[in-house]
């Protein structure tokens, strides 16, 4: 089956192609470098070529048509011992002879080893003879091929009876030596290519190591957690000669490092500043919010008659202090937290945890359905009783304000392997697409697509709080949001899980 141009066009898409720059600049070096000794060795191979064909021609121009004009008598030089018609006769083996007349081969011989004239005659087929009689008579060298010989090259002259003579010598020996330059000539630049692909490799691997060390730190920086704390940038890419394209990659991608370290460090002091600063509002807040919530308690606690409407602010009055009250616990929570301040470390009983948290989210919305799926054995953690109830209260509550009345909320609890595995999970509207990457950042709040009525909303601190004790206790916490469905999956690490 043979392939066209658009199936060898496939074929040669196929083919490996180097992947590496490395790779790449040493094939190509291999690659001209074999481009080059292939025009070199052809160009030996046809000046060797043309060379040895003038040679022979010049020889076939100095023995003249003797040979072939001696064919016209057939005498034998024992006949004419010493005579011009026997030395015409005595010429290097393989010199073929031939008599033409009007366009027709009349007589043909060739010289072979250790043959008398009685065994110059040869054959010629039809064939032989109509390229016999199509050689040109203007003296030159022209190359034919005679069935019974092989490769000829001839002249034919003009006789002097209005024949025309072609003296032939054979082309085995100029072929043999041509075929010995090309033999020759693929070994040497074989061996020159593979030793060249060594050594270009060597080369190109020494020329390009400062790329591998800016590879190396690339992949070092790439691995620091650059999103929060501090961080310390590694070495730089040392740098030698300005002048060379690598050293000047080398001397940019430091530059950039030094920006990037710089940008991070002023990040990192901002972000310092700005937890400093929310962990001493948080604290000092606390104060006055608790004496406003206890003056408005203890105002509704008069005995004396208070109008309806004094009545109603102070009652807003105690309610909005005590959601102030929780805002501010949250954010010295959430400070805590930055401040990478220890937890509690004691055995924690996850399903009676469940169990209770469940409870409460079923009384404080009541018209929600709330199911449980625990398993057979409880599950026991290792952490902080306290932080790991707000992580539930948090996410119930989270499924009970966003969601409408009726919706149904699962609370589920199992061991997977080795690790502890809490989902909430909810069949209301879902979160918006665009909140949900940054649905556990702090102050993140979701449109009112979810439970339109809920206007008054938290201030967007719960599952920041969520992912804040999540990762504390060596944990992570992740979301499943789209509409009719939406699944918040809270994963403790192995080494704290064990169930009995």
């Amino acid at each position: 089956m043979r392939a066209g141009p658009r199936g060898a066009a496939r074929w040669a898409w196929r083919l490996p192609r180097p992947r590496t720059l490395r790779a790449r600049l040493t094939a190509g070096l291999v690659v001209l470098l074999a481009l080059s000794c292939a025009a070199v060795g052809l160009a030996a191979v046809i000046e060797l070529n043309g060379f040895l064909t003038g040679r022979l021609d010049q020889q076939l121009r100095d023995v003249g048509p003797k040979f072939a004009a001696s064919l016209e008598h057939g005498l034998r030089p024992s006949d004419h011992d010493g005579d011009e018609h026997a030395d015409t006769r005595r010429q290097s083996t393989g010199t073929f002879g031939a008599r033409l007349a009007a366009g027709t081969v009349t007589n043909a011989a060739v010289v072979r080893a250790g043959s008398d004239a009685t065994k110059l005659t040869t054959p010629l087929d039809p064939e032989d003879k109509r390229r016999l009689a199509r050689v040109p008579v203007d003296g030159r060298g022209h190359s034919i091929r005679l069935r019974h010989l092989g490769e000829y090259r001839v002249i034919a002259t003009a006789g002097l009876d209005g024949d025309v003579l072609v003296t032939g010598l054979p082309l085995e020996p100029v072929e043999s030596a041509v075929h010995r330059l090309e033999l020759v000539s693929a070994v040497v630049f074989g061996v020159a290519l593979a030793a060249t692909g060594v050594a270009g490799a060597v080369w190109v691997r020494l020329s390009l190591r400062p790329l591998s060390r800016v590879a190396a730190t690339a992949t070092r920086v790439s691995e620091l957690p650059l999103a929060s704390g501090e961080v310390a940038l590694p070495q730089r890419a040392p740098e030698n000669d300005p002048g060379s394209e690598v050293d000047r990659v080398d001397a940019a991608f430091n530059r950039m490092l030094g920006h990037v370290e710089d940008a991070l460090t002023k990040r990192h002091a901002s972000e310092e500043r700005l937890r400093s600063f929310a962990a001493d509002a948080s604290h000092e807040l606390r104060t006055p919010v608790a004496s406003v919530r206890g003056h408005a308690e203890l105002a509704l606690l008069h005995p004396g008659p208070v109008p309806p409407q004094i009545t109603r602010a102070l009652e807003r009055i105690a309610a909005e202090s005590a959601r102030m009250g929780e805002m501010v616990d949250d954010l010295l929570l959430l400070a805590r937290l930055d401040a990478g301040r220890p937890l509690e470390r004691l055995p924690v009983d996850l399903t009676r945890l469940v169990l209770d948290a469940v409870t409460d989210a079923r009384a404080a919305g009541p018209d929600h359905r709330w199911t449980l799926e625990l398993p057979k054995e409880p599950v026991t953690v290792t952490g902080d009783t306290h932080r790991l109830h707000q992580v539930l209260a948090n996410l119930l509550a989270n499924a009970r304000l966003h969601t409408p009345a009726g919706t149904k909320v699962t609370v589920s609890l199992e061991a997977e392997g080795a690790a502890a595995v809490l989902r909430v999970h909810d069949d209301g509207p879902g979160i918006p697409g665009e909140i949900q990457p940054g649905v556990f950042e702090r102050f993140t709040r979701a449109d009112h697509r979810r439970r339109p009525e809920n206007r008054g909303g938290g201030a967007g601190l719960g599952l920041s709080i969520v992912a804040g004790v999540t990762e504390a206790h060596g944990g992570s916490v992740g979301v499943d949001s789209r509409p009719g469905s939406t699944t918040f999956t809270v994963r403790l690490p192995a080494d704290r899980v064990r169930s009995g």
